[in-house]
């Protein structure tokens, strides 16, 4: 699977939103607001093929969660590919 094209990833203050910038203009009914870790995969994940074992993967390498059980770090995981596949936010 991979992260829709062109859809934009922003800081604004101390949240992290993606937006669908169409024409020039940003539709802001297609505003999706994200955490930090969720942004920080974004940006690993733009432009690339994965799956829910890379995304583990790149959580376990980027973050001290070995006090974390395995299957609740691939639960978090499937549970964002549901949350891009529900808004559309995957090819």
């Amino acid at each position: 699977m991979r992260l829709k094209e062109g859809l934009v990833l922003r800081k604004i203050g101390e949240d992290y939103v993606v937006v669908s910038p169409e024409q020039g203009m940003v539709d802001l009914s297609k505003v999706y607001s994200f955490n930090e870790t969720a942004a920080w995969l974004w940006e690993k994940l733009n432009g690339k093929d994965f799956d829910l074992i890379t995304m583990v993967d790149l959580i376990k390498d980027h973050y001290d969660v070995e006090y974390l059980p395995s299957d609740q770090i691939e639960n978090d995981m499937a549970g964002l590919i549901n949350f891009f596949e529900e808004n559309g936010l995957l090819v």
